[in-house]
């Protein structure tokens, strides 16, 4: 079948499907529709990394706790739960009332609730080598018997128990994760490493249907377990369609037309036609459009391979990445290619907003060409003299934040060459270790300053971890183990500013800037309010007609 038939059946099935209902039309259906331009490759939770992956796995699948906006643990499938006095264990009680979907593709005629087991078996998935999945590394600290076998334990069908080897203090908050979802081994097992575009879970939506790189439709949770204060059903909407449009500034006019519903972010090609320069919509909008925005635990940084391969990597010199760090105006750059939506990366790696940030304690990196210059002559380079180029990976959505940098760093004698690669490529070759430098970003999964520092801590080198920089350093690991043994909020955070300024002195990575959560949203839509983590939550968003 020739792939205009299979697109003409596709979409003819989408018009179908969201036009099921006795008027054969949608105008009492509320569709919600956006897009997103880094594709999606996967629906299984075990591999829910990145925001491409985790906003339709929020949409999809629950765990046991979630985050509300002010980043506390709140209950989900878990109604309650209990902690030891020594902190090593985790009891759960679990709501009875929770379904997995029933879908085109695998239907539990008497409904399949979930019980403490499913846990056992979705929690046993994160962690078995054979499925490999990027959220392993979060149950390095569950106990394990002499078999190896995780202290993962359904006491009952509604109570489990999770036994942890030593204390790991943001461990509620780990578990809000989107690895840590619920899925049914009945699924998993019929369709193997194709549950991934298979997707069995309890959310509010749940699979209709999926034509890659054109659009995913998902549809209503009809027996999903959450009310509203009034005892309505959760979700409002009736349907979400997404789809996968790669220019950013045909999404752009898709939006402005009216048939996505929202943007999240800020593009070069349309920052100056939305935003002033004090990052304030453009008034001749503000009729149809509402400018949403929040704080957004979100850094953004350029990170150097430091896994040393025999080249003459000049990036495994510190002095080379200090001077790469005070070569550019983090200011000038937010000012005019951010519209100041966020704030110039001048601290440590831990963004805004977490309780441990402290910019008077950790000294970050400023504009200084005078020290850069300094620096590259301490490092056997003056003025740029016999340093090799240096290339950055890059997705086309940071091109210009580069380019920026590129000719910023061309006025101390660093030449550096920008390598641009689609977003889920340039993933793959950062976790393989082939890339000497890359955009990257790094968005709190839950609300400790851990979840960031992690990222530099020896034992989560890949494959396994999320260590992509290669950074090994003894004494950032004993501080990082000795952080994770105290349970005091304020005596925990003087580590986490140490080993922040410790991480700023070996500049593993370059800083560009912490994020804000922003929103472009239509007049009609309501609920789309944005959070600290900017998670996608369509559960109580409606349309007004």
């Amino acid at each position: 079948m020739s792939k205009i038939i299979r697109l003409t059946v596709f979409l003819s099935l989408c018009i179908s499907f969201l036009s099921c209902n006795k008027k054969d039309t949608n105008d009492d259906k509320m569709i919600f529709h956006y897009n997103e331009s880094s594709g999606i490759t996967s629906l299984d939770p075990a591999f829910a990394s990145g925001q491409a992956a985790i906003w339709p796995c929020n949409l999809l699948y629950n765990g046991l706790v979630d985050l509300d906006d002010s980043l506390h643990v709140v209950p989900a499938i878990a109604k309650s739960w209990e902690i030891s006095d020594n902190g090593l264990i985790y009891t759960f009680h679990l709501r009875t009332d929770v379904r997995f979907h029933n879908t085109d593709y695998i239907t539990f005629s008497a409904g399949r609730h979930v019980t403490a087991q499913d846990f056992v078996y979705s929690f046993n998935r994160i962690v078995d080598p054979e499925v490999a999945s990027p959220g392993s590394w979060i149950f390095q600290k569950v106990e394990r018997d002499a078999k190896g076998k995780s202290s993962f334990i359904a006491l009952n069908d509604s109570t489990l128990q999770i036994r942890l080897s030593e204390i790991q203090p943001p461990f509620l908050g780990v578990l809000a994760m989107k690895y840590c979802s619920v899925v049914p081994h009945e699924a998993v097992e019929k369709f193997g490493k194709d549950f991934a575009r298979h997707p069995v879970g309890t959310g509010p939506f749940q699979m209709k249907m999926w034509e890659e790189g054109v659009k995913l439709v998902l549809r209503k949770n009809p027996n999903y377990f959450e009310f509203d204060e009034k005892g309505l059903r959760l979700p409002y909407l009736d349907a979400v369609a997404i789809t996968f449009i790669v220019d950013k500034q045909s999404v752009f006019m898709e939006f402005m037309k009216g048939s996505l519903d929202f943007m999240s972010g800020i593009e070069a090609c349309y920052k100056d036609a939305l935003l002033t320069k004090q990052g304030e919509l453009q008034t001749r909008y503000s009729d149809d459009i509402k400018l949403l925005t929040s704080p957004y635990l979100n850094t953004e940084y350029i990170g150097f391979l430091l896994k040393d391969d025999g080249s003459d990597n000049p990036l495994l010199k510190k002095e080379v990445r200090q001077a790469l760090n005070y070569g550019f105006d983090r200011h000038k750059m937010m000012r005019y290619l951010r519209n100041n939506i966020g704030y110039a990366g001048t601290s440590g790696f831990v963004p805004k907003g977490m309780p441990s940030f402290n910019e008077e304690r950790v000294a970050g990196y400023d504009y200084n060409p005078q020290k850069a210059a300094a620096l590259l002559a301490q490092a056997g380079y003056p003025n740029g003299k016999g340093l090799p180029p240096i290339t950055i990976s890059v997705s086309a959505s940071y091109l210009d934040l580069c380019q920026y940098i590129q000719h910023e760093l061309s006025q101390i004698g660093v030449t550096v060459k920008l390598d641009v690669e689609q977003a889920a490529q340039q993933r793959q070759m950062m976790r393989s270790y082939r890339l000497p430098a890359f955009r990257g970003s790094w968005i709190c999964d839950y609300p400790d300053a851990e979840n960031y520092l992690s990222l530099f801590y020896s034992k989560n080198l890949q494959p396994t971890g999320s260590n992509y920089t290669h950074y090994v350093n003894p004494k950032f690991d004993k501080l990082f183990e000795k952080s994770q043994t105290i349970l005091d909020d304020d005596l925990r955070n003087d580590y986490y500013t140490q080993l922040d300024s410790m991480l700023m002195e070996d500049a593993p990575v370059m800083l560009l800037y912490y994020d804000k959560a922003i929103r472009f949203v239509r007049k009609n839509v309501e609920g789309m309010e944005p959070g600290p983590t900017n998670m996608l939550d369509l559960r109580r968003v409606r349309i007004k007609k």
